[in-house]
């Protein structure tokens, strides 16, 4: 069974960690209303809002998704415990279809960290 994921970060195509999407099927760009913030060489997205969220939707099935939540440190004992929760949410495609997707939602708020104004994480990597 395949899962829709939205990615917005190092995930994405041409970003660094787009390998780990191989054996996805690539669904399309999308946006998703939130805020996305600058953490490190990684972003972290809050969902809610007027703002939007660039990002791509790709079809994962159950492996590839067991993959990408040890990848954001879900279920796993580490360090990076409880930054991110695996959440659905309706993301928007470029074609106007909303789609209910799973989404790696950052859970240590805006506050502390940068805000990215236009919502593109690949402008931010671009800039490095």
């Amino acid at each position: 069974m395949k899962v829709p994921v939205f990615v917005y970060g190092a995930l994405r195509q041409g970003a660094s960690n787009a390998w780990r999407m191989e054996r996805a099927s690539f669904v399309g760009k999308a946006t998703v209303a939130g805020t996305l913030v600058k953490v490190d060489w990684y972003p972290g997205l809050v969902l809610g809002g007027d703002a939007l969220v660039q990002g791509e939707v790709y079809q994962v099935d159950e492996q590839t998704l067991r993959e990408l939540d040890e990848f954001e440190g879900i279920g796993v004992e580490d360090t990076r415990n409880d930054e991110y929760r695996r959440v659905e949410a309706t993301v928007r495609l470029d074609d106007g279809t909303l789609l209910s997707c799973q989404i790696y939602e950052w859970q240590l708020g805006v506050e502390a960290y940068e805000v990215v104004p236009n919502g593109d994480w690949l402008t931010v990597a671009a800039s490095r």
